[in-house]
């Protein structure tokens, strides 16, 4: 038997932690949230989460940065953008996309990198990257090589963040608030972009000279720096020590992280379940290793099929709303709509910003792990191609003209623009990132992410490379733009209804039984077994020490 002893909390703790629990009590409303001991809803959880989530922190500040940095005046002298033709818009556009190349390939990497290192040690590579990549990018001075390849070395970075991040939360967050937790990450890059908005206000208006855009663009190294500081200070995740037959390390620290003792039922249920699935996954493929019988689990297992395709068609779906178009040229945008002058823009992309972390934060606090991910998606997806629609119409037929003052129609399409930030902030924004890393079984669950990640990264390379030339050719002042995203969002409403299973308050574990690939139906819900005091007649198996030697191995 594994054993490990749980630090005595102080009474001061006692009184913060019940406290809190009484707080997601009416806050989280699942069938897991009503059993499960409230011991495992602590302050080291919520911790490691938010160090980890500095990862969304570096996307979410290059989305905001690079946008405003390429309007400024002094940014367009020094790189040739000046001009308002299509070949400034195509280096505008290829500056902006480098970047996505990068992350494209640091996805895609990252998922063989953790699955042999770990977790841990990949988020703090990913922190080095992506932390190199912005001075780089602060000191090209009118370099467009150095500009490029600094881009595309934080773009390494920031993949690779994408990947690994909503990876490590869900493999240490307790099943009832695991969407909350993961989906830390999409709050943690609004808050980036919110933030890198007003750098670039701020910047224009009490900043002069090169130094404009120069102190934007160093600022993207804070996030790699707090990303890094706070990895060093947490733990590795226990599934992938599971999986690596590290399997007394992993109880340590799932006792630790779920602040209960390693005997107690509640943690001996969940490294059952790890230990079940393990044994599942690895007779399917005749307990095949290395890359290629992982990848033939993949395809070949209908249920983790289904899974792949489904995460890659999320991530594709999610980029195809048009957020990003949104994102990266949301000064350009804003001009479209009738906001003039770049302090203007900047201020309307600002608010913008805001709109977005405080809809994501109510999302996570109230709804997430309460409505479900299902359900999301749908009402979401509704909402998003409404807005789109209004703007296509907008630009269609009342654009706005120069010099002339924003009609009652170019408010709304103003309030149309953040009622879009909002709806995607409390739908495919957080609960794609939530949704593809809880549903992989656990050997896949790295490749699964990556792939994900990876789709995630070329569709936004796509968009924020077409939408430049997309916004000058595609009808006057880019209307079709908006209407090619809107029916987008209009599929997507569909996609969820027929093909998107609900999980909320489902173990990782148990999501092989959700997609048919495996059967827990001898094994007592943890929950249920702690309430119990016990895990029935199949605890037994935990104490088998010969089982764990056969099947941990992957």
């Amino acid at each position: 038997m594994l054993r490990q002893t749980v630090e005595v909390s102080s009474p001061f703790d006692s009184v913060n932690m019940g406290l809190g629990i009484r707080v997601l009590n009416r806050l989280v409303r699942n069938d897991a949230m009503k059993i499960d001991p409230p011991e495992i809803y602590n302050w080291h959880v919520l911790f490691l989460a938010c160090a980890s989530c500095f990862g969304g922190t570096l996307f979410g500040m290059d989305i905001g940065i690079i946008g405003g940095v390429i309007e400024l005046p002094s940014f367009k002298d020094m790189y040739g953008l000046s001009g308002d033709d299509e070949a400034q818009a195509n280096l505008s556009a290829n500056i902006v996309s480098v970047m996505q190349g990068g992350a494209f390939f640091g996805a895609l990497l990252a998922n063989p990198l953790s699955d042999q290192w770990g977790r841990k040690p990949g988020l703090l590579t990913a922190a080095f990257f992506a932390g190199i990549g912005g001075m780089m990018q602060a000191a090209s001075s009118g370099n467009l090589g150095c500009l490029y390849a600094g881009r595309f070395i934080e773009g390494l970075g920031l993949g690779g963040a994408t990947m690994l991040t909503p990876t490590y939360i869900s493999e240490n967050a307790p099943r009832a608030t695991r969407g909350m937790l993961t989906g830390l990450y999409q709050l943690f890059e609004t808050m980036g972009a919110m933030v890198a908005f007003w750098i670039n206000y701020g910047s224009l208006l009490h900043i002069n000279g090169n130094a404009t855009w120069q102190v934007p663009l160093a600022m993207q190294c804070l996030p790699a720096v707090l990303l890094f500081s706070g990895m060093l200070l947490c733990n590795e995740s226990p599934r992938w020590l599971a999986r690596k037959d590290k399997w007394e390390k992993s109880s340590e620290i799932l006792s630790y992280i779920r602040k209960l003792p390693a005997d107690h039922p509640y943690v001996q249920g969940e490294m059952m379940e790890m230990r079940r699935q393990l044994e599942e996954e690895l007779s399917s493929v005749n307990g095949g290793k290395g890359f290629w019988p992982v990848v033939k689990e993949m395809w070949t297992v209908p249920g983790n099929r289904k899974r792949a395709l489904l995460s890659i068609g999320l991530m594709i779906c999610q980029q195809m709303t048009g957020t990003n178009a949104i994102n990266y040229y949301a000064p350009k945008i804003f001009t479209n709509l009738g906001i003039t002058g770049n302090s203007n823009s900047l201020l309307a992309t600002g608010v913008y910003g805001i709109v977005k972390m405080v809809s994501c934060l109510l999302f996570l606090i109230f709804l997430v792990d309460t409505l479900g991910r299902k359900l999301s998606f749908i009402w979401t997806g509704a909402v998003m191609a409404i807005m789109m629609f209004y703007l296509g119409f907008y630009v269609r037929f009342s654009p706005p003209k120069d010099g002339a003052a924003i009609g009652g129609a170019g408010y709304v399409a103003l309030v149309a623009v953040y009622l879009f930030a909002a709806a995607f902030q409390f739908g495919w924004g957080p609960v794609c990132w939530i949704y593809v890393s809880e549903i992989p079984t656990s050997r896949l669950r790295g490749l699964n992410v990556s792939l994900a990640a990876a789709t995630q990264w070329l569709f936004n390379f796509v968009v924020a490379r077409a939408v430049p030339v997309m916004l000058k050719t595609v009808g006057s002042h880019g209307y079709g733009t908006y209407f090619i995203f809107g029916c987008f969002c209009a599929c997507m409403v569909v996609i969820a209804w027929f093909f998107v299973p609900e999980t909320k308050g489902v173990s990782l574990e148990r999501m092989d039984e959700l997609f048919g690939v495996a059967s827990f139906g001898d094994i007592e819900d943890v929950g249920v077994a702690a309430q119990h005091g016990g895990v029935g007649k199949a605890v037994e198996e935990v104490d088998r020490t010969e089982d764990v030697r056969t099947f941990g191995k992957a």
